[in-house]
């Protein structure tokens, strides 16, 4: 029986600040499809991939302190380990069942990469340039092209253009992820793992992030003016602006004050940018 302490650290409502680049695949399909072609990969990504993601790290890290989605977690028992081992597999059954193989295969793909980052054994977050790269790639590039895949029911060709939209999606995590781990040096110190943040340090993560969110844009800019969808991108540009304008705010207050880099901040930070980008790509989709 699921205990109330494992639900918590399935840490749901966390999983869902991961939507916008889902949201983005789906208001670039181009073709015709159900609801029910919408909410199968949805519900399987959003409510069993990633909350047994967000489980698995919590069971193998066992934090005390402060984590995404969670300001107090409470201490991981054996029921998670097991709780997220039946989410993947109903997970991978149901996408053979209602969505297809290929994603089916995806969805595979994203959940080895998942135990490899938090694993003991492997414990890729613990390298801080390769587990920089292995979040963005795979909640980024990787989740747009599978998510598309869930959708449309057909593989999007990996042509010049599409590239594009994929290395923004990349270089959007790219630019959130340092600000996620830029409360936890301490926490991340004493369990072993040196993250891009800790080496960046406090100054220095805000600079990177805004290096990342810049080359972000310009993906966005050359992929909507390939697509002739330069609106799209415009509409972008309004949603960007309350997530520039928090952004420069709490680099200011943490300029003057470090202890300002803390998880209230950061779950602001994440919330505002989450629910901007979802209304944004919500907009596209509709649009479209």
């Amino acid at each position: 029986m699921i205990d109330r302490d494992t639900i918590k650290l399935l840490r749901i409502p966390f999983s869902l600040l991961l939507m916008p680049v889902f949201i983005l695949a789906l208001s670039q399909v181009q073709r015709a499809f159900s609801w029910t072609d919408l909410l199968y990969p949805f519900l399987i990504i959003h409510f069993l991939i990633y909350p047994a993601s967000n489980g698995y790290n919590s069971y193998v890290d066992k934090d005390q302190d402060s984590i995404g989605g969670l300001e107090k977690p409470p201490m991981p028992t054996i029921r998670l380990f097991y709780a997220t081992l039946i989410m993947d597999i109903v997970a991978i059954l149901l996408s053979i069942w209602l969505v297809n193989l290929a994603f089916a295969l995806c969805l595979l793909t994203c959940i080895a990469a998942s135990r490899a980052y938090s694993a003991r054994q492997i414990r890729l977050k613990k390298y801080p340039i390769t587990g920089f790269l292995v979040v963005a790639f795979f909640q980024g590039a990787f989740t747009f092209y599978m998510s598309y895949l869930g959708i449309a029911k057909e593989f999007l060709e990996l042509n010049a253009t599409n590239i594009w939209v994929m290395l923004a999606c990349s270089f959007q995590i790219a630019g959130v992820y340092p600000l996620t781990q830029i409360y936890q040096h301490k926490q991340d110190l004493d369990d072993g793992v040196v993250t891009i943040s800790y080496k960046l340090g406090y100054r220095g993560t805000f600079v990177f992030s805004a290096i990342m969110f810049g080359i972000c844009n310009l993906c966005y800019f050359i992929y909507f003016s390939n697509t002739n969808q330069i609106t799209s991108f415009y509409i972008i540009q309004a949603f960007f602006v309350p997530i520039a304008a928090f952004f420069g705010y709490w680099f200011s207050q943490v300029i003057k004050d470090t202890r300002n880099a803390d998880f209230k901040n950061t779950m602001r930070m994440n919330i505002l940018a989450a629910v901007s980008m979802n209304i944004c790509f919500i907009v596209l989709w509709l649009k479209n």
